[in-house]
């Protein structure tokens, strides 16, 4: 896979000091895709060190918090206007652990010092994603090989506490995912209420009864009811929907990265 070449890698890892951002806070991103009742998160993979682990950042000293986020963002997916949300900062002490790191810099040819900018303790924003995986274009950065999406029921073992950063952004989202569904933009314009369930039985990992959901969902008064989908002929045809976006529901403006 080939590596980006945009300014983001352009991380200067081998500067001790880490000149240019702000000392001790980190991003970290758990971007879910989601596509056909699949469901994956992306992770970057370092070579030579068994290590994987979720995209993350780091800010400039003259760059706003979400502004470092939306870089972040659109350098791993290649993609832009996707709706980011904070959910979480990750500060425990019990987190620091610098050996990681070191081994994925001495895997870049690096003998770091215990005093680099990389190896010493940083609270960590997490900011959570969801997009159409087919839609992206996962790339590596500057320390890692190889970026792409894993399987979010069957994930191999992550660095530090990704996994605990994953669970919680997963919690967030199935809590969330009423008021926040229309931003996240996964659905065509139309759509039928089944294309609505499949997607919320993917992102809940569970079988819904269709006729209480149905009850659920209408009742947010999000949705505008169309024409009957065309099938050729047969009366059962599904009505198609589509979402309201002048609803107090949906999305604000303003949460958008």
């Amino acid at each position: 896979m080939r590596k980006q070449t945009t300014p983001d890698n352009q991380l200067q890892v081998d500067h001790p000091d880490g000149s240019g951002y702000l000392p001790g806070l980190a991003i970290d991103m758990v971007i879910f895709g989601f596509h056909e009742k699949q469901l994956k998160v992306l992770l970057l993979e370092y070579q030579n060190t068994n290590l994987l682990g979720l995209p993350a950042g780091f800010i400039k000293e003259k760059e706003n918090l979400n502004e470092a986020a939306k870089r972040a963002l659109t350098h791993r997916t290649g993609l832009h206007n996707i709706y980011l949300e904070q959910y979480y900062v990750f500060g425990d002490y019990s987190r620091f652990d610098p050996e990681p790191l070191r081994k994925i810099l001495k895997s870049k040819g690096m003998n770091p010092g215990d005093d680099h900018w990389l190896l010493k303790r940083f609270v960590s924003v997490g900011f959570y994603a969801l997009v159409d995986f087919t839609k992206a274009v996962p790339s590596p950065d500057l320390l890692s090989e190889r970026c792409d999406w894993y399987d979010l029921a069957n994930l191999p073992p992550l660095m530090l506490d990704h996994q605990a950063m994953i669970e919680k952004a997963l919690e967030t989202l199935r809590a969330n995912l009423d008021r926040k569904l229309i931003g996240f933009n996964l659905l065509p314009e139309t759509f039928t209420m089944g294309d609505l369930q499949s997607l919320y039985e993917t992102i809940l990992g569970e079988k819904l009864n269709r006729t209480s959901f149905q009850r659920k969902i209408l009742s947010l008064d999000i949705l505008e009811r169309l024409e009957k989908k065309w099938t050729g002929g047969a009366h059962k045809a599904p009505y198609l929907y589509r979402f309201r976006q002048s609803r107090e529901v949906a999305v604000p403006e303003k949460s958008f990265l």
